[in-house]
């Protein structure tokens, strides 16, 4: 199963999984999780190929969903889901196939559409990055700096290297194959009616207005929202308008 951190115990509220990102993991939610937990117990999940979970060959939405479906069935059976990028695509796909786990859905700037842009660049600087030179976070960030990466991505990168080893925690060359899947979206039939929020960052077009009769299709409840002056990492940008958002939905 994934590897997982728990926040907070058990509630008379459900457990809410966190799905992260492309090249992210659990500890990156560590403020927001700690801060929801004070109403419900809160699990930030590491997906296949990232951080301290299991490496596997397919990294398709299909058995992404499947891995969050065993860790909803672990805490209970039912669960609130936020999911931002690659997590909110499983997070749809899990509420599509798996419908009964999922008591409502936070999907955070990401459509249930294919993107035309590729995040292999990204793949290619981790790559570049020469482990003999490597003796701290810095040393690695300075050569992603080298090579055009933002200061942002730099330390968010970071988080996922194993310095003592001198290796990335991310299934790169998977990830690099599977590309095309994450970029895409899965045929999956028939839609889930459940309370479903699509909160995006004012500042990001992951989320066009043109995708959301697509969206109402599949997520009938659908609602929206953005958080001004954030982009495509609106939770690391807006952290407390990214909590706030998302506790006033669970709770209404």
């Amino acid at each position: 199963m994934l590897n997982t951190i728990i926040h907070g115990d058990p509630t008379d509220q459900p457990p809410l999984l966190i799905a992260h990102g492309l090249y992210g993991s659990a500890r990156n939610w560590g403020v927001i999780a700690r801060r929801l937990s004070d109403e419900r117990q809160v699990i930030a999940a590491d997906m296949r190929n990232h951080a301290y979970s299991f490496w596997n060959d397919q990294h398709g939405y299909s058995e992404l969903a499947q891995d969050l479906a065993e860790v909803i069935d672990s805490i209970g059976g039912a669960a609130d889901v936020v999911g931002h990028s690659m997590g909110g695509k499983t997070a749809m796909v899990l509420a599509l196939k798996h419908g009964n786990k999922v008591r409502k859905l936070v999907v955070a700037d990401i459509a249930p559409v294919s993107y035309g842009h590729s995040q292999i660049k990204f793949i290619e600087a981790m790559r570049a990055v020469d482990m003999s030179h490597v003796e701290r976070r810095s040393d690695a960030e300075s050569q992603l700096a080298d090579q055009g990466v933002e200061k942002a991505l730099q330390s968010f990168f970071t988080q996922s290297l194993d310095v003592e080893n001198k290796k990335w925690r991310l299934n790169l060359d998977v990830l690099a194959h599977e590309m095309p899947k994450i970029m895409g979206f899965p045929e999956v039939s028939g839609n889930w009616d459940g309370p479903t929020l699509f909160l995006s960052g004012a500042a990001s077009d992951y989320v066009l207005p043109e995708y959301r009769d697509q969206i109402r299709q599949m997520f009938p409840a659908a609602r929206f929202a953005k958080i001004p002056g954030a982009g495509h990492w609106l939770h690391a940008e807006k952290p407390r308008e990214f909590e706030a958002a998302v506790r006033t939905f669970l709770n209404a």
